[in-house]
């Protein structure tokens, strides 16, 4: 499903209204300024509209960072939503960037995943995605090994682009989500939309797939506008 909207504020808001439609326990968050919008609807509009404590937050990917630092995906989340909401401290499962050694922390997290939902392989209720300019999302980047894996949930990818690890979930984690939502604003964002949805199998966004899930790609008009 695709929804077009007409700017990027609109499009925080229809994102914010489905969250707390969905009412979900388990959420996987995404870094970038178009979540930003939603987190900051959500801790505004609708902070008495959500039983927080209820629900356990995730990320579908981190930079391999301190918490603090201003790169963290976890550090934008914090201060655009969780720090202004009662939602329960030990619900918020942050993925320990700090930690020098990147494939422990995505092995940590996995097995975090495992038991908080008590489930071998985790079913997320809702599960917020951006798209790069390169068509990668999460941090699953064009040419990654982790596009090819089958066992691991969370995987520790080095980034050439980036001289860096990230600490993303894998396509096996992603694709068993009841609802996975793209969040995508912005014109530079126009031509890798319609390559995506519209062109040839290539991309890393395009093995979003999920398997028994929902799957909406939620658009402001510059994003869509070469549809």
């Amino acid at each position: 499903m695709v929804e077009i909207f007409d700017s990027s504020v609109e499009l925080a808001q229809a994102a914010a209204e489905y969250f707390v439609a969905q009412g979900p326990e388990t959420v996987a968050l995404s870094g970038g300024s178009t979540p930003k919008l939603m987190f900051q609807v959500l801790a505004g509009q609708f902070r008495d509209d959500v039983p927080w404590s209820n629900v356990h937050f995730f990320w579908s990917d981190e930079r391999h960072v301190p918490p603090d630092d201003p790169e963290s995906n976890y550090r934008m989340a914090n201060e655009a939503l969780l720090s202004h909401v009662p939602v329960r401290t030990d619900n918020v499962h942050r993925i320990c960037g700090e930690n020098p050694d990147a494939a422990a922390v995505a092995s940590e997290y996995e097995q975090t995943l495992r038991d908080v939902t008590g489930q071998a392989l985790p079913r997320l209720d809702l599960i917020f995605l951006g798209l790069g300019t390169d068509g990668h999302t999460a941090s699953i980047f064009p040419g990654s090994e982790v596009l090819n894996e089958t066992e691991r949930l969370v995987a520790a990818p080095y980034v050439e682009k980036f001289k860096s690890h990230r600490i993303t979930m894998t396509l096996p984690l992603l694709n068993n989500g009841a609802s996975i939502v793209f969040l995508v604003s912005g014109a530079e964002k126009a031509e890798i939309v319609k390559s995506v949805l519209q062109g040839e199998h290539k991309y890393p966004a395009q093995a979003v797939n999920p398997t028994q899930g929902e799957l909406i790609w939620m658009l402001d008009k510059d994003a869509a506008s070469k549809l």
